[in-house]
């Protein structure tokens, strides 16, 4: 049975971790130095992985390899099950002229699209990340931007930077159920703890997506409503967390702001409006002349003609639509909600389709790997969720759509071909960015990196977040960052006298701020607004955000360990 070694060369941390950490440099330099495709750079990175196994770390060559395939399907299911069905659907709901009506729902609640943004990317997105997770909200929302006149670049830097404070609570909380079952520590203390440190992000992320939307003038126009949406999730996440349920706690916080920004703009209108969606149309247009060569894998969005609402009213209003169009415009999406809702909310539902999963016990790698401290490998068990999985509900609401429009079934096929086609790079960049991710994981090499750096002693409390942070980049799950984690959070803090909730909880907090970088989720937002082989531009435009967002969070976390250990619960 293959054990490893968690400090490989030379029985130093510092050159082990140096060593350990060669496969996440390879993808990062490749992909946002040298600008090399996604699926290129997720190759580099997998062969960098293998050759560090098996040369450094003494794994058998054929353990590294079982790795990787572990890893490569997985990324294909449940990963590209999930975003293929999200998109999917929305081809689904463009050709059938849905999708039109949908922006004109939109511009009944507000014509200003940076407000849009918030309402799509933040609110909208933050519930559906709490109901699926998995990459559907950043495919999901990615497109909707895209219909309301945003270029596909600050669409996607939009709703990555979107995709951070409901991740912790996301897909009912699965991130701290894990947490919990791993560590032993009650999973609602965990959650308690979390919700006194996401909510500060929270407040400030709606503000950041106008500052991306339309920048400082956008800001100046549309703060107050950015505030308001901000501080209604914050308060809300942080009480549902703290006294009323973690398991629901996006899904409440993400309703509620929505209807925050619904009862603000009912007393305030926001000053700029025309001229932003004249900026953000000209913008549109240059987008669209200078990359629809290189566009071509992402969704077919026609540009928006912004000469109505330019031409208008002063006031902003837009043409009413009417009720029966309107419901018709959200039923799709007021589907997914419900849908997500039975199937996760559920408890005989939930059971009943986690009960037709079925274990895999991959063949010649099961049995034969254990962790550091010597325990079994449970991660050499892949589960095949094919009822459960939520991509397999989007692929029901899919089908009830194209139903509900009178589309064929020959029809709704072949686009569903059509989108396998336009994703293909995708889908094989995300099953070697898994491919990766595992390799590493079941090596040693990212505990190797996780261990350094819990040698900070008591210091480690400022440093926690960065091993969520660096496991959801890896990984792009805030889920497999606490496997990852959890329990070296745990240790690290018995043995520096701290509190091994504050540092579990810190884990999963930092984590939500390392996804928008990841690749795999790169990857997902530039399928969805068709910027394919330009990940690097994206990664480019977040990684700022992410960091800085990080260093937050490390101030807030070793500061709750010290003189502000009375915002704990």
């Amino acid at each position: 049975m293959y054990i490893p070694d968690v400090t490989p060369v030379a029985d130093s941390g510092l050159a082990s971790a140096a060593v350990a950490a060669l496969p996440l440099l390879t993808v990062f330099v490749t992909l946002g130095v040298l600008r090399w495709r996604a699926h290129l750079a997720g190759l580099a990175g997998v062969v960098v992985a293998i050759v560090v196994a098996i040369a450094v770390y003494g794994m058998p060559a054929h353990l590294a390899l079982l790795s990787g395939t572990e890893g490569f399907v997985f990324g294909l299911f449940p990963i590209i099950w999930i975003v293929l069905n999200a998109i999917w659907l929305y081809e689904i709901t463009v050709a059938s002229g849905r999708f039109d009506d949908l922006r004109r729902v939109i511009d009944n609640v507000s014509d200003d699209a940076r407000i849009q943004a918030i309402i799509i990317a933040f609110c909208f997105g933050g519930l559906m990340e709490a109901l699926a997770g998995f990459g559907a909200p950043v495919a999901i929302t990615g497109v909707m931007l895209m219909a309301v006149g945003f270029t596909a670049m600050r669409a996607a830097a939009i709703v990555l930077l979107a995709n951070t404070a409901p991740v912790a609570f996301g897909a009912i909380a699965t991130p701290i159920l894990t947490a919990g079952k791993l560590t032993g520590i009650d999973y609602r203390d965990i959650g308690a703890y979390v919700g006194h440190q996401t909510p500060l992000l929270a407040v400030m992320v709606p503000a950041f997506l106008v500052l991306i939307a339309d920048g400082r003038r956008g800001l100046r126009d549309v703060w107050p409503v950015a505030l308001v949406v901000g501080i209604t999730f914050a308060v809300t996440q942080w009480v549902s967390a703290t006294f009323i349920s973690v398991e629901l706690t996006d899904i409440i916080a993400s309703l509620v702001s929505l209807a925050g920004a619904v009862g603000m703009l009912r007393v305030w209108r926001p000053a700029g409006s025309a001229e932003a969606s004249r900026r953000l149309g000209t913008e549109r247009t240059r987008e669209l002349q200078s990359v629809s060569a290189s566009a071509g894998d992402g969704p077919d969005l026609p540009p928006r003609d912004d000469a109505a609402r330019i031409g208008g009213s002063s006031d902003g209003d837009v043409e009413p639509i009417g009720a029966r169009r309107a419901m018709g415009a959200l039923a799709p999406y007021l589907l997914i909600v419900v849908a997500f809702g039975i199937t996760r909310l559920i408890g005989p539902v939930k059971d009943f389709l986690t009960g037709t999963d079925i274990l895999v016990r991959w063949p010649g790698l099961d049995g034969q790997i254990a962790s550091s401290s010597g325990k079994v490998s449970t991660a050499t068990q892949y589960v095949f969720g094919w009822l459960s999985s939520p991509g397999s509900t989007l692929l029901v609401c899919g089908v009830l759509v194209a139903g509900l429009a009178g589309m064929s079934p020959r029809r709704a096929a072949s686009i569903w071909v059509a989108t396998v086609v336009k994703m293909r790079w995708s889908i094989l960049t995300v099953a070697l960015v898994l491919a990766l991710a595992y390799v590493m994981n079941l090596s040693g090499q990212t505990i190797t990196i996780g261990v350094w750096i819990a040698g900070a002693g008591t210091a480690f409390a400022f440093f926690s977040p960065v091993l969520g942070w660096l496991g959801t980049a890896v990984t792009g799950s805030d889920t497999s960052a606490n496997a990852l984690f959890a329990t070296l959070q745990q240790a690290a803090a018995q043995k520096a006298g701290l509190d091994p909730t504050l540092l579990v909880s810190a884990n999963t907090s930092g984590g939500v701020v390392g996804k928008m970088i990841s690749p795999q989720n790169l990857t997902i937002a530039a399928t969805a607004v068709g910027l394919v082989g330009r990940e690097s531009e994206i990664l480019r435009r977040v990684i700022w955000w992410s960091v800085g967002l990080l260093v937050a969070l490390c101030v807030l976390v070793g500061l709750q360990s010290t003189v502000l250990s009375w915002m704990l619960p």
